[in-house]
């Protein structure tokens, strides 16, 4: 797979339920986490929802998530979020994640989500131009 970017993260404590895995819904902010991370590198995009005066702009809005728990995270996990780019259409895009442990490699889960092209001032999806899908399809160098 042609991963775009590997964003490195350690599990904490709270990520963790009462059963000492990482919770289920944790793996929602890792993935998010990684995608923000690509964005900033590729894009300079920044959180939209940052109070500030005048127009919000456009920005990604979360579609549809699908994640396969392969194998348990623990505190305190090192782990690397990849993210490779699936497919775009003509207002969305969608990519394939992999969460991989460092220490032996394991994958413990993998995901496809859907983002749209938002903007958030007219509150509707808009088209994704060809200069940002060009922009969207570059790797980025490894994050610490």
């Amino acid at each position: 797979m042609n991963w775009l970017i590997e964003h490195r993260l350690t599990v904490r404590f709270s990520d963790c339920d009462l059963l000492g895995h990482v919770n289920n819904a944790r793996y929602l902010t890792y993935l998010e986490e990684a995608r923000i991370a690509l964005w900033a590198a590729q894009i300079g995009l920044r959180d939209p929802s940052v109070a500030k005066t005048g127009p919000r702009g456009e920005s990604f809005i979360l579609a549809r998530t699908e994640i396969d728990f392969v194998a348990q995270a623990k505190f305190p996990d090192e782990l690397v979020v990849r993210v490779a780019l699936g497919s775009f259409g003509r207002t969305s895009v969608r990519y394939q994640h992999e969460i991989v442990r460092t220490v032996d490699q394991c994958v413990v889960a993998r995901a496809a989500t859907v983002q749209v092209w938002f903007d958030y001032d007219l509150n509707a999806p808009v088209p994704i131009g060809d200069e940002l899908k060009a922009k969207l399809a570059f790797g980025v160098s490894p994050s610490s």
